[in-house]
């Protein structure tokens, strides 16, 4: 072939290989499969050895270093790599919110939360859309050239992919390892005979300073990309639109973010992250909360250390190595099969865990979790212990995958997965697993809080067939009740009361408490303050339910099809039959309107309240058309002030903003 032609064929397939690179590693979604790619790569690897004078520094083959470097130089950072305030502490995070929103007068912030990757700190230089350097944060002023080992990370571009890159592009980020690919190096490390790596950052950060780039290589290193250095011809004007400029130049954003117009609606997502740590396949080590405005950055401006415009919310994170000694299965009250773990009891901080959620088989096979293994047990802030990882290097035998079940271990059922989803269900909605845990729901405090309704007497009641639905609670008799094991006259008469009071509660109640999918405590007072009634609920099409405000398609079709399925309207009239209130009062479709009590008003709750908890609160606020805010200004409608209200008291105080007890904003709303 000539020189010509191979050239041209080298440069097809060089962007051909960028772009897939960019959709496996940017989009998250890759269009060829692995072999096709590897035969990509080794076409090109053969034009290029048949024409070396064509080998240029940025192709994707040259990502490995023939030869070490003899040490590391040092790099004067452009624009200093400062370090991150921090805290542990929900408290904290919000008066950090409302110091930063009295620097910016109280303007609108808009808020992103990112991932906390645990990794080592780096920027990556790029020039004309070329890699030219790579360097570690060190001191934060100046750093070690690593550009011979981030030249081996996978999804880090040696050339920017688009035909308007910057002319200096410089990106902070992290350089960090998969769990997967911990497992995978410890089980290289046992069969050389050297010692196992505990964990996956200490690994990241003592390779990406090695001399030789081949082991970097071996160690499949990888990056994410959350923050900027010095560029020149960058079009973002805030850190979502910057995130998604640089995914447009093949370069890995940090992923997860996400971006909200208050504060509390931030921090309520961090908790709601940590619950989730499990399904991660690296580890992180908190979140960072920014400002998403660069235009507000600049005027925050930063102290001698840190900048103002962000802070991390850390959690303490505890491990421990134990054994699993065994996999078992639970049915939930939807039919969700739930996978347990059995460990060998072990110490971790300062409880013994001796049992962790898998979640979903998915989980099983992507950990490749063995029963028998020795696994890593993690626990974060308040979140349940999970397994991070398989110590896979420590097997002695072969051990079987776990056969998670086909039918439902209670009832016998064929088991059926979502679709679209992870979960695998018994489909049986009279499985007696099921109804136990749907009744444990119904009786909660949540629902329809039924005062002597325990779970040992749930299985009783089960077990014995005294009830096999929820009307056959509103059946029960008192001679019935004495026949049961350890149940007296005086408990079975406080049962039965109980039972009786709980006909009271209304629909928002009755609705969380009968289990559809998909409807929990805030959609349940949706639904009921918007229709308030059973009769008007059931007249409602799929469509109507969707356009209720915060309900949607996938709610909607949830519960349109319980109601008018066979179930569902079997448990209604059963109920309805019983006596239970079936009616609210109508204020949710007011407020939405824009006719509610605070349509269009501002309000601020600061203390200690004792009648509702913040979320709760807040929740009537937004029932009754108004704004929920953290911070006070002049804009503020309303301060809810509870008992050791401080700064924000004193600020509504001097603002003239009216300031409401609890009893007194009870009173607003009832006028």
């Amino acid at each position: 072939m000539s020189q010509k032609k191979a050239a041209a064929e080298i440069e097809q397939l060089r962007a051909e290989i960028r772009e897939h690179d960019r959709r496996y590693y940017v989009d998250a979604a890759p269009t060829i499969s692995d072999t096709a790619y590897d035969k990509l790569i080794d076409r090109l690897k053969t034009l290029e050895a048949e024409h070396p004078e064509l080998v240029t520094p940025d192709s994707p083959t040259q990502r490995i270093g023939d030869a070490p470097i003899s040490e590391l130089t040092p790099v004067e950072h452009r624009v200093p790599m400062m370090s991150i305030d921090n805290t542990y502490s929900l408290d904290e995070l919000r008066k950090y919110a409302e110091k930063t929103a009295k620097l910016l007068d109280d303007e609108p912030i808009e808020w992103v939360v990112e991932l906390k990757i645990d990794g080592v700190a780096v920027s990556i230089r790029y020039e004309n859309g070329l890699l030219v350097q790579g360097a570690t944060r060190g001191n934060g002023r100046v750093g070690d050239d690593i550009t011979h080992n981030v030249r081996t990370v996978i999804d880090c571009p040696l050339r920017l992919t688009g035909s308007h890159v910057p002319e200096v592009l410089e990106v902070r980020g992290e350089i960090y390892m998969t769990n997967a690919d911990l497992v995978r190096l410890n089980e290289l490390q046992a069969e050389r005979g050297e010692e196992a790596y505990k964990n996956s950052r200490n690994v990241a950060a003592g390779t990406i300073r090695l001399l030789d780039p081949r082991i970097c290589a071996e160690r499949r290193l990888r990056l994410f990309c959350h923050g900027i250095g010095e560029t020149s011809g960058i079009r973002a004007a805030t850190h979502m639109e910057f995130l998604h400029e640089i995914g447009g130049y093949g370069l890995p954003p940090t992923p997860m973010v996400q971006k909200f117009e208050t504060f509390d609606a931030a921090a309520k997502h961090c908790e709601d992250v940590i619950e989730k740590l499990h399904e991660l396949a690296f580890e992180i080590d908190g979140l960072v909360l920014k400002v998403n405005s660069f235009a507000q950055r600049q005027r925050l401006g930063a102290t001698s250390k840190s900048p103002r415009w962000l802070i991390a919310y850390k959690f303490e994170k505890f491990e421990a190595v134990t054994r699993l000694n065994g996999i078992r299965v639970q049915v939930g009250k939807t039919g969700a099969i739930t996978p347990v773990a059995d460990l060998e009891p072990v110490e971790l901080a300062g409880t013994t865990v001796s049992r962790a959620s898998l979640h979903n088989a998915e989980e099983i096979e992507r950990k490749d979790l063995r029963v028998g293994d020795y696994v890593v047990v993690e626990k974060a802030g308040k979140v349940i212990p999970h397994i991070v990882r398989v110590e896979a290097h420590r097997r002695t035998e072969e051990l079987p995958p776990f056969p998670f079940p086909t039918k439902c271990p209670e009832c016998g059922t064929p088991v059926v997965k979502d679709e679209e989803g992870v979960y695998i269900r018994c489909p049986n909605y009279r499985c007696p697993a099921q109804l136990k845990e749907r009744l444990r729901y119904f009786a909660g405090r949540n629902a329809m809080d039924i005062e002597g309704l325990g779970d040992k007497l749930v299985d009783q009641l089960v077990n014995s067939g005294l009830v096999t639905s929820y009307g056959d609670l509103y059946r029960l008799q008192l001679e019935q009740l004495t026949e049961l094991e350890r149940m007296g006259t005086k408990s079975a008469e406080g049962l039965l009361a109980g039972i009786e009071a709980s006909k009271t509660r209304g629909l928002a109640r009755l609705l969380n408490a009968i289990s559809i999918r998909h409807v929990g405590t805030r959609t349940a007072v949706i639904l009921a303050e918007h229709f308030g009634s059973i009769d008007e609920l059931l007249a409602a099409s799929e469509e109507q339910l969707s356009e209720v405000h915060e309900i949607g398609e996938t709610i909607a079709k949830s519960v349109f099809a319980f109601l008018h399925g066979e179930e569902g309207s079997q448990i209604v009239g059963d109920l309805r039959s019983a006596g239970l209130d079936m009616t609210s009062p109508k204020r949710a479709a007011a407020a939405a309107a824009g006719d509610g009590k605070l349509a269009g008003k501002t309000v601020v709750v600061t203390g200690t309240l004792t009648k509702y908890k913040r979320d709760e609160i807040e929740e009537l606020i937004v029932q009754h058309g108004g704004k929920p805010s953290s911070s006070v200004s002049k804009k503020t409608s309303y301060l809810v002030a509870g008992e050791s209200a401080g700064s924000k008291l004193e600020k509504a105080q001097s603002l003239g903003v009216p300031v409401l007890t609890e009893d007194e904003f009870e009173q607003l709303l009832a006028e």
